[in-house]
């Protein structure tokens, strides 16, 4: 019989998994495995039986673990996401080895996505000639160095506030015929609006991230579609809920702060629904800059001062309070 197994959106991190030496391994007792562990910031389910990384937290060196790559049609993508697409179906996953970890930071880096090649000259010189702008231009204005990870808040020629932000990855996760890349685009931008205790719904990569990260395919919920389980139950959106109706007819409304796995399935829920709400991941303050990109709080705090993002511009607690007290709506933002 099939076991439900509900994910927690917030188990944040890759599990770590330690493995004896041979030399260990002959002088302790025969043929015993450790279990692998996960730091998690809920309590995990005990059915659970694959490590799963948030999509933001994904950022770690290459393990050589082998990784799954998706198969089929990206979806609507939003909030850190670069590309938008849509899906109807996924199919199921394939592996594929993990390429190595390049030099650098290892927050750099992503397991199982692919690098995306380095700036272009004719990028570079468009990148400088946006420097050249932002700091010469007047008034006031928000300027971004992807290069130095850092941003400035200046009024003509004074710096009103100087801060460490994390930029996008660099990364590109492929997914069937068509890919994301989680790259912070260069060019100036304008401040469109500013919300406090902003919500994150996850964008679809999120999904793609965790089925490819624990051997798993994608499904897609949606209203007045029942998803039939291999052991006769059914998934069904009620409202603004979901409900997993079992072979008995019992019912059961998935808790909104889980993810929705069955038959080694993750099945993305409506974007309207209460599983697709994330409080707090956006941390207390955003500023739109359009198309999906933001500067945005994090409670990821280490993540500063890295590429860690899927294209958005995070700063720490402090920074991005004063920015959204501090930076008017049409504001420009300079990024090179």
């Amino acid at each position: 019989m099939n076991r439900i197994h509900l994910v927690p959106l917030l188990a944040l991190g890759a599990a770590v998994i330690s493995f004896a030496s041979a030399d260990a391994q002959a002088a302790a007792a025969p043929a015993r495995t450790r279990p692998a562990t996960q730091p998690a910031t809920r309590s995990v389910p005990p059915t659970r039986t694959a490590p799963v990384a948030r999509a933001d937290t994904a950022d770690r060196p290459a393990t050589g673990r082998g990784a799954p790559r998706l198969l089929g049609r990206p979806a609507r993508a939003s909030a850190d996401s670069v590309a938008a697409a849509d899906t109807s179906a996924t199919r199921t996953v394939a592996s594929t080895t993990a390429p190595a970890a390049p030099g650098g930071k290892p927050a750099d880096w992503v397991t199982g996505l692919v690098r995306s090649p380095g700036t272009t000259p004719a990028e570079e010189a468009a990148s400088a000639a946006v420097r050249r702008r932002a700091f010469a231009a007047g008034g006031r204005r928000v300027i971004v160095s992807l290069g130095e990870r850092r941003m400035w808040y200046m009024n003509g020629r004074d710096t009103l506030r100087s801060a460490a932000v994390a930029v996008g990855k660099g990364t590109r996760l492929e997914y069937g015929s068509s890919a994301w890349r989680f790259d912070t685009p260069r060019g100036v931008r304008t401040v469109e609006s500013k919300r406090a205790n902003p919500v994150w719904t996850p964008p679809e990569w999120h999904y793609a991230e965790i089925a490819r990260d624990s051997g798993w395919s994608v499904g897609k919920l949606q209203r007045g579609t029942p998803v039939r389980l291999r052991d006769g139950g059914r998934l069904l959106v009620r409202g603004d809920r979901i409900v997993h109706v079992d072979a008995r007819g019992g019912e059961e409304i998935i808790p909104e702060d889980e993810e929705i796995i069955f038959d080694r399935t993750i099945y993305v829920p409506p974007e309207d629904s209460r599983n697709r709400r994330i409080p707090g991941e956006l941390g207390a303050y955003a500023l739109s800059m359009g198309s999906g990109y933001l500067l945005h709080g994090t409670p990821h705090q280490d993540s500063i001062g890295q590429a860690a993002t899927h294209g958005c511009i995070r700063l720490r607690d402090e920074d991005i309070e004063y920015l959204y007290r501090n930076v008017a709506v049409g504001t420009p933002v300079y990024i090179f």
